[in-house]
């Protein structure tokens, strides 16, 4: 299941690159189509983000903190998408977006148990 989660948010990203590329490129009915393409990948970030919390609920606090800093990841992506989209300033988003999604892989990849840090 974890191949299915790091994929789909590989594909949330760079989805999220061609919605805010097309919104500036004044592409709406593009970038409109990508957006709700995307929108559908986040059900596929939320089930596989789900299938995995289940399988490590009792790994502690920090697969609590992972699932809330993916949850501020998947908002912010989507608030950031939607301000560019409407063409309104969106840098507290894309800042929200960055640190929620460093905190996210640092959780996921240094502390969680298919991680790549040795324990």
């Amino acid at each position: 299941m974890a191949h299915l989660h790091i994929t789909s948010w590989v594909l949330a990203f760079i989805l999220l690159a061609i919605v805010v590329s097309l919104a500036k490129k004044g592409n709406e009915k593009g970038a409109k189509i990508t957006q709700m393409i995307l929108r559908l990948d986040y059900l596929l970030i939320l089930y596989s983000g789900g299938s995995l919390f289940a399988s490590y609920a009792s790994y502690g606090p920090l697969v609590i903190i992972k699932l809330l800093a993916g949850l501020w990841a998947i908002a912010s992506m989507e608030m950031a998408a939607v301000k560019t989209y409407k063409h309104k300033p969106a840098g507290i988003w894309w800042t929200q977006f960055i640190i929620a999604v460093a905190i996210a892989l640092i959780l996921g990849f240094g502390f969680l148990p298919m991680g790549i840090l040795p324990r």
